[in-house]
């Protein structure tokens, strides 16, 4: 499956078959809340909370393929990726574009 944030891929004539999407929302456990609440204190990176978006991310982009692949797609164009807080130390990651077909 090849995924591209371009609206074409060079070389290739598509056709287009549907939007696609994954999404996740995922959380830390309170245990690594309180310790990176104490990160904020002193400053830097919050790498739990970097390592679990980062993992969201990769789970909401497994999920948009699934989904292409049960179209029959052969690629996802125009990747994006949004994210919002559904509460305190919780957020929904999604991933979506357009699933095509080579012709």
């Amino acid at each position: 499956m090849i995924l591209v944030n371009t609206d074409y891929i060079t070389g290739r004539e598509l056709e287009m078959l549907s939007l696609v999407k994954g999404s996740t929302i995922q959380s830390k456990n309170i245990g690594r809340d309180i310790t990176q609440g104490f990160k904020t204190l002193v400053g830097g990176e919050l790498k739990a909370y970097t390592e679990m978006m980062n993992d969201a991310r990769e789970l909401a982009t497994s999920r948009m393929v699934q989904e292409a692949e049960r179209l029959g797609a052969d690629a996802v164009i125009n990747i994006r990726y949004a994210s919002s807080a559904v509460m305190q130390g919780a957020a929904e990651i999604m991933a979506y574009g357009t699933a095509v077909k080579f012709k």
